[in-house]
């Protein structure tokens, strides 16, 4: 089966509206190329290291004016709609929350992230992502009408027992969506998600933060769509857009069937 993916770019802030505005004028340019799924990035409607800032502006789960939004786009387009991720307070803990909306405006799935982000990196910028969320607890597998999804979120990905996990659960593609410093994801971007694709033999969709962000943090930007093999059919270096490829899932049977590793561990 055949459908059509978009992944948006975006240099997100700790201003929610700004940053909704920005997805919803994003997602309408890309529902002219006839698409049946869009993806946004890690933080997209909140990316502060402040503690104080995600407590006050990290919106409820079930009371979320961005989600309520996007719930009405979708439903307005009749489009599949992944809100990569997005902080979420549920009472006086964040979780890093991947969101999976349906064409009728539903909520069917969510992941929290499982891995924190807890690193001191070559160039001095440290992160401690466990002091300010909550890590979830759950692989969580979402059945599209095309395809299984498997979620996972940035940091997640230099896991590759959690894609393993994925792929044994009948995952055909996965899912990335991120916020990756310049200085990792110029090391380690490219290599990690084609490893991830060409392990599980899985497509991979990874849309990504980019560019200079209002607190002084850089994000890498190159969101991808990866094929099963590893190949990159899709990919957008730097500023705020989208990109897009036609997804077919025959592919993942077919190269399964010739190449069976995935089926041997």
């Amino acid at each position: 089966m055949k459908f059509t993916a978009a992944c948006l770019q975006l240099t997100s802030n700790d201003q929610p509206k700004e940053n909704l505005d920005q997805v919803l004028q994003l997602s309408e340019q890309a529902i002219k190329e006839k698409i049946d799924f869009i993806l946004t990035p890690e933080n997209t409607f909140l990316l502060t290291l402040d503690h104080e800032v995600l407590l006050k502006r990290s919106e409820n789960f079930d009371n979320s004016h961005c989600i309520e939004e996007i719930k009405k786009f979708s439903k307005n387009n009749s489009i599949w709609f992944l809100i990569g991720a997005t902080p979420i307070n549920i009472d006086n803990q964040i979780y890093n929350r991947s969101i999976l909306i349906n064409p009728e405006g539903e909520i069917v799935s969510h992941y929290d992230k499982i891995h924190m982000f807890d690193v001191n990196l070559p160039n001095g910028e440290s992160y401690k992502e466990s002091d300010k969320f909550k890590a979830g607890k759950e692989i969580v597998l979402s059945k599209l009408p095309w395809a299984n999804l498997g979620h996972s979120i940035c940091y997640d990905l230099r896991f590759p027992n959690h894609y393993r996990q994925l792929m044994k659960k009948g995952a055909d593609l996965l899912t990335v969506p991120s916020a990756f410093t310049k200085n990792t994801g110029e090391r380690h971007w490219h290599i990690l998600l084609r490893s991830r694709a060409i392990e599980n033999f899985c497509y991979v969709l990874a849309p990504a933060q980019t560019g200079k962000h209002f607190n002084g943090r850089e994000t890498y930007g190159h969101s991808l769509i990866i094929s099963p093999d590893g190949k990159i059919l899709a990919e957008k270096e730097n500023g705020v857009g989208f990109i897009v490829s036609e997804i077919d899932i025959e592919e993942v049977k077919k190269i399964r069937s010739e190449i069976p590793s995935a089926s041997l561990d």
